[in-house]
């Protein structure tokens, strides 16, 4: 959704999230239909985050933000990379 806060096709979604076609449509479909993006009605289709987007991604970095302290003191690495 960072990456569709300016309107954005699905090549350059592709490439930045370094996922394939199929897998960024199942994405999209799934973040359109919880209200997430936007779709545009233009040649070529293009996908912005919708302001409850915008207000979830904040939530999601509040968030983030609360678990480095825990996630840097983390002894084990293996399990701070995979949380």
């Amino acid at each position: 959704m960072v990456i569709c806060k300016e309107p954005a096709g699905v090549t350059k979604i592709v490439y930045q999230c370094n996922l394939n076609f199929y897998t960024v449509r199942i994405h999209i479909e799934r973040l359109t239909g919880a209200g997430l993006l936007d779709v545009s009605e233009t040649d070529p289709i293009l996908y912005k985050t919708t302001s409850f987007g915008v207000k979830a991604l904040e939530h999601i970095n509040a968030f983030r933000v609360l678990l480095m302290p825990a996630t840097k003191s983390q002894k084990d690495p293996v399990l701070a990379e995979g949380f």
